[in-house]
């Protein structure tokens, strides 16, 4: 089957994909700066609501690079323990998202491994920072090398569609290796032939159209959710 994660920014958004068939959302703020570390108010109402959905939390401080202070870190560990608490008594499977590199643009493996020992297995993905590495396959096997059970990547294209090439390639090394989690510009017009043309088996997306208030804001549709699904029928169950 094919797995679609929804990315989200509030509850209504999480429910939305729920009632619309998603595997799974991630749950950020600040979507504009490419999400953020959401507010435990949210991140506990989402928990407490949802009842077959998984749910990914974002861990990051800020937009921007994924070059991250002691100060930054410290907050970030902080969040990952905060969160980690509340998935023990969560229903649905809950892991965390995050990803900090070096300022050469490696993986940052004592930054990660700090991470990763304050979630206590709770599950992590990596996410786009993976895409600003500047070896995406050494990326990939430090990631594995440091457990970390799902990377998010256009395969460090603007879109996953163009990075189709790299994707199928860090596919030809998943098996015992982190999943690989296909986002990047992916729609309902584009996502069978990405999954066709790369093997990956999970898609991340945003379902999002204006909002009612025409303020600008934008708010998950599960119509557009249901739409991804039905588009790849012949891979889901």
């Amino acid at each position: 089957m094919t797995l679609v994660e929804i990315c989200v920014d509030d509850l209504a958004g999480t429910l939305a994909a729920e009632s619309a068939g998603a595997d799974r959302v991630e749950l950020c703020a600040n979507l504009a700066e490419g999400g953020t570390t959401p507010s435990f108010g949210l991140i506990a109402r989402v928990l407490e609501s949802v009842t077959t959905l998984g749910v990914q939390v974002m861990i990051r401080p800020r937009g921007g690079d994924f070059v991250h202070s002691a100060s930054e870190l410290s907050v970030m560990l902080a969040d990952v323990r905060a969160v980690r608490d509340l998935a023990a008594q969560a229903p649905a499977p809950v892991g965390l998202v995050f990803g900090v590199l070096t300022a050469a643009g490696d993986i940052d493996i004592p930054a990660m491994r700090e991470l990763i020992a304050a979630a206590e297995g709770v599950p992590a993905t990596c996410q786009k920072a993976f895409d600003a590495a500047r070896d995406l396959f050494a990326a990939h096997d430090a990631l594995a090398g440091l457990g970390v059970v799902r990377i998010l990547t256009s395969g460090g294209a603007a879109t996953a569609a163009e990075g189709a090439p790299v994707l199928r390639e860090l596919m030809a090394r998943e098996p015992g290796g982190p999943v690989i989690l296909a986002g990047g510009s992916v729609r309902v017009a584009n996502v069978a032939r990405l999954v066709a043309d790369t093997g990956v088996t999970e898609v991340h997306l945003r379902a999002q159209v204006p909002g009612p208030r025409g303020d600008g804001g934008l708010v998950t549709d599960a119509a557009l959710v249901r739409a991804v699904i039905a588009e790849l029928g012949a891979t889901r169950p």
